[in-house]
Formats: structure tokens, C-alpha cells, sequence
């Protein structure tokens, strides 16, 4: 068996205006990939850059987090989206995302659906079609992130896309291996100590404990921490540890295999 390593991921770039969100410098310090919002559902030109240039200098991997065009809902309001409308919305997305990261140095490395829509495309085969078809039009190259199983990356895959399998450090999962709703008490989780050993056992064991004390198969190339969660910073340190004593390397997915 060869090496075992993971990514770890984290959303930033989430800021807006006056309002400030997370603590992007100290978590650009313990993650490998930041999935940087792209203005529709978080983020304003100048944080968009500012978040790019500090990964950049980091050398953290920069991906697009690309969502419904919904601020006041932080895109976590599903939207009935007309699949040729939703496509521009990602190209749209893409583009403006590129153009901060270039100025940075670097460049969008790879894809990542944001909130509802990350939830919509698991089994809505219409708009999982459209953010395909964005990513095509725009680089086919780009790998994808999303939950294993889902529409999403079946369809990503049958277009020849890089897929790449997606746990959740600090979401709750439902015995089929989805997200359990954010409407949901429990959906999310706060202690840190159970985060950390639930992602080492998703890396290492490739499985998970579900809400109802089943265990979920979980095939994962990245781990996810939430950058908007309460203690999210000290949430990845732990994660990152974590892994890091149980012998898993922590590494980007861009530019080599994970286990």
C-alpha cells in the first residue's frame, strides 16, 4: 500500500464589504486548497484579491467556489435556475476568479459548487449538466470537486472531467452518504476533538459513523473544513494534526495522485 495523503480544503474569500467572515490568514496557514467564493454568494472584488494574492504567497492551491447568484441567502437557498443561464453564471464566476488569481501570480487550479447548489447537483441531473458544461467551455483540464455518489461527478466524469471525491470534517452525514440539511439540529458539529478523529477515520478507514450509528463508505481525495464556522480555525489545526500523527501526509490533490 502505497503513501496515504489527503487534501484539506477550506472555503475563504467570503467577506463583503464592511462585513468580515472567517479568518482566512490563519486558516491559509493550515490548509492546502482554498475554494475562494467568486463574488455570487460571498465576496467583493477586493477580497477576492486579497485572498488571492495571501494563498498565492502561501503557495495554497486556488480553486473557484462557484454558486447560485444569491447574497442575501450566502447561496444556501436552492434557486430553480435555467441550466443555459446557470452555465454563464459559473463562466462568470470562473472568469472574474482568474483574473484576481493571475494578478496574484497564479491561477484557478480547480472547481468547487458552493452550498445549495453543491446539495442541488448531487441528484438535480439538469444543473449538475450546466456546471459541467461551464467547466467544459472554460477548461476542460480543471479537476472537480463534490460528494461521491453524486450526479455531479458522474457526469463531470462521463465528460472526461478530473473528478475528485469530497468528506466533510464538520458536517453530519445521513446513512445514504449525503449532507444532513443545515435546517437540521446537529447538521453541523463544533467539537473539535470529534472533528479531528472523524477525519483521520475517513482518511485512514475510509468510512464515517452517520446519524443513526450506521457506517457510511467514505472514498475521499480532499477534506473539508468550513471557513464560516464558529472555531473553524482551531477546527483545521486539530484536523490538520490530527492526520498529520496518524501518518496521513497532507498535500494539495493538484499535480499527483491522493490515496
Amino acid at each position: 500500500m502505497g503513501e496515504q495523503r489527503i487534501d484539506l480544503n477550506a472555503d475563504l474569500g467570503e467577506a463583503f464589504g464592511a462585513w468580515t467572515l472567517g479568518d482566512d490568514d490563519a486558516l491559509l496557514e493550515l490548509i492546502t486548497s482554498a475554494n475562494v467564493a467568486c463574488g455570487f454568494h460571498a465576496g467583493d472584488p477586493t477580497v477576492l484579491r486579497r485572498t488571492c494574492e495571501r494563498a498565492a504567497e502561501r503557495g495554497v492551491v486556488i480553486g473557484a467556489q462557484v454558486g447560485y447568484n444569491d447574497l442575501a441567502g450566502f447561496g444556501r437557498r436552492f434557486l430553480d435556475v435555467e441550466p443555459h443561464e446557470l452555465t454563464n453564471d459559473v463562466l462568470y464566476q470562473l472568469g472574474a476568479l482568474e483574473a484576481f488569481a493571475r494578478v496574484a501570480g497564479t491561477q484557478v487550479r480547480y472547481v468547487k459548487p458552493h452550498g445549495a447548489l453543491y446539495n442541488a447537483i448531487v441528484h438535480h441531473e439538469a444543473q449538475a449538466e450546466a456546471v459541467v458544461e461551464a467547466v467544459l467551455r472554460y477548461d476542460p483540464t480543471l479537476p472537480v470537486l463534490g460528494l461521491p455518489g453524486s450526479v455531479w461527478l458522474a457526469t463531470a466524469e462521463a465528460a472526461g472531467l478530473t473528478t475528485v471525491p469530497e468528506a466533510f470534517a464538520d458536517r453530519a452525514y445521513t446513512p445514504e452518504g449525503t449532507l444532513v440539511s443545515r435546517r437540521e439540529d446537529g447538521a453541523v458539529l463544533h467539537d473539535v476533538d470529534h472533528v479531528a478523529e472523524r477525519s483521520v477515520r475517513m482518511a485512514t478507514h475510509r468510512e464515517v459513523v452517520a446519524v443513526d450509528g450506521s457506517l457510511v463508505e467514505v472514498l475521499a481525495g480532499s477534506v473539508c473544513v468550513h471557513g464560516d464556522s464558529e472555531g473553524a480555525v482551531a477546527m483545521a489545526a486539530a484536523v490538520r494534526r490530527g492526520l498529520e500523527e496518524a501518518g496521513v501526509r497532507v498535500a494539495p490533490f493538484v499535480g499527483g495522485d491522493v490515496a
